[in-house]
């Protein structure tokens, strides 16, 4: 019924009857027992089912003819009512005539083994070949590195010592390479050194010793705990440090990647970097404090003496490790002073460090100047101040003074005027003869002066200023001056100041 798997050739399908339309579980149905051998036995060493084979490569075989399946269909479950379970939730669209090319990797395939005239087995070879020859010869832009003689001839029992990312080719990356890196690496390593592409090629050399460096070099990198240990001894990562003093943009260039490999073993990320002359001082300040405490994972496992794993010797063993705690505690130390003195290195170069210094010192010359300024005002102003009352005082006791002088003088014209006007006021009836009309006797002189003596007892300056010019204006009248003590005798009873009946002439 069906053509041998050798003998079924792509020009063959034009004589095929198999309708194309057939599904893949319709022919599977149909294939039977020996048909699935064949499948099976024609894609030996792939992960394909005979399933997949025959849908794919269903043209190989021919079938004499179409073949029809009778179908029981199950029984209704009870209580199925058409009118009530049914359900019409569509329609199927109408037909419509469409142009189906063959398309995709398998049709591709088809097609190569038709033009080439090969069968299924030889093309899959043969594009396995090419498969590996590209992969051997592309150069892969970011995996690609030339191989040294030397490295190529190690033996695999100094693979402790090697260097194990130029085994890879992936000396430019080194601690930077990621897994994906590494296993890519790798299998463009392995397919060019495998001893089985050696011996293909006719290659007599049994040394297989760099694969195992390769295959050695890929087991450590691939366990974190293994690389690390690696990482914090490989020296080629390292960055040398300058040896003489450097300035300017050149001070930057030869410090950053200095700090950036050491960075690689700090617990904390991201590692500050350097910055440049235009940095802050608040993240240069960042940069060396945190270098100087800086939390590293370095370890020194890695050059540890091997342990004897003979169990006779648990002495030599228990030496031995101890050797080897107290060497890697020693490689610590160094390393931490070995940092340490990097940072003031490079602190000691740092001309940002002498520029906030200058900064720092003009700023706290200022503070100082304007500090010194504000003493000198506040002292100014204090003495002013102080000159400023002393002055106010001054003036305030030679205001008084003037005062006193004045008062004095007013004091003494009032005095005088009193006096005078007391004299006017004694005059004033001496004048009018005591008001007598001959020669007054003593009892006249005497009742007059003593309700004159009363009167001017009773009033005040103004008063007897005022009495005075009245007096004054009377003249030697008699009658109006007799006239101006009565009235002023009168307003003094009126004002309470003079009983009634007191003054006895002036009444």
């Amino acid at each position: 019924m069906y053509k041998s798997t050798e003998e079924a050739r792509p020009g063959a399908i034009a004589n095929l009857d198999t309708p194309k339309h057939m599904t893949c579980d319709w022919l599977e149905g149909r294939i039977l027992g020996a048909e699935k051998k064949v499948c099976k036995k024609f894609h030996r060493g792939t992960q394909r089912s005979p399933h997949t084979t025959w849908y794919h490569h269903q043209y190989h075989y021919t079938m004499a003819a179409a073949q029809v399946v009778d179908i029981s269909l199950p029984t209704l479950p009870q209580g199925w009512a058409g009118e009530k379970d049914f359900k019409i939730v569509g329609a199927l669209s109408g037909a419509t005539k469409r142009n189906v090319e063959p398309v995709g990797p398998h049709f591709l395939a088809h097609a190569r083994r038709s033009r080439h005239n090969r069968t299924f087995s030889e093309d899959e070879r043969l594009q396995a070949q090419n498969n590996v020859k590209k992969t051997e010869t592309e150069e892969d832009d970011d995996i690609s590195e030339d191989e040294d003689p030397m490295m190529l001839a190690r033996e695999a029992k100094d693979w402790k010592g090697q260097d194990h990312y130029a085994v890879l080719g992936l000396k430019k990356y080194r601690w930077r390479a990621t897994p994906e890196q590494i296993k890519r690496a790798h299998r463009k390593k392995v397919l060019r050194h495998h001893p089985d592409k050696k011996a293909a090629q006719g290659n007599t050399d049994e040394n297989d010793s760099f694969f195992k460096c390769i295959q050695k070099a890929t087991d450590l990198l691939l366990d974190p705990t293994r690389r690390r240990q690696f990482d914090s001894v490989d020296e080629n990562a390292d960055v040398e440090a300058p040896t003489k003093k450097v300035t300017g943009s050149k001070f930057y260039k030869a410090w950053g990647p200095v700090f950036v490999a050491e960075g690689r073993f700090s617990n904390k990320q991201p590692v500050p970097t350097l910055g440049d002359e235009n940095s802050t001082q608040e993240h240069v300040e960042t940069f060396y404090n945190f270098w100087y405490n800086v939390d590293s994972w370095r370890t020194f496992e890695y050059l540890d003496e091997d342990v004897p794993d003979d169990g006779e010797s648990r002495d030599q063993k228990r030496h031995v490790e101890k050797k080897n705690a107290n060497a890697r505690r020693k490689r610590k130390t160094e390393d931490t002073v070995r940092l340490r003195e990097l940072v003031d290195e490079c602190l000691a170069s740092d001309e940002r460090i002498k520029k906030f210094r200058q900064q720092a010192r003009a700023g706290k010359d200022a503070k100082r100047l304007a500090k010194e300024e504000e003493i000198r005002r506040l002292k100014e102003e204090k003495e002013n101040a102080k000159a400023a009352e002393e002055q106010r005082k001054k003036d305030a006791e030679e205001a008084a003074k003037a005062d006193r002088e004045k008062n004095k003088k007013a004091k003494e014209a009032a005095k005088n005027a009193s006096k005078k006007n007391k004299r006017i006021l004694k005059g004033s009836v001496k004048e009018v003869n005591y008001f007598a009309a001959g020669e007054p006797t003593a009892a006249d002189i005497d009742g007059v002066l003593t309700d004159v003596d009363l009167i001017m007892g009773k009033i005040d300056v103004d008063e007897l200023a005022v009495l005075a010019e009245k007096l004054t204006i009377a003249g030697t009248d008699g009658a109006a001056v007799k006239t101006a003590w009565s009235g002023e005798a009168k307003r003094l009873v009126d004002a309470g100041k003079l009983k009634a009946g007191e003054a006895k002439v002036f009444v």
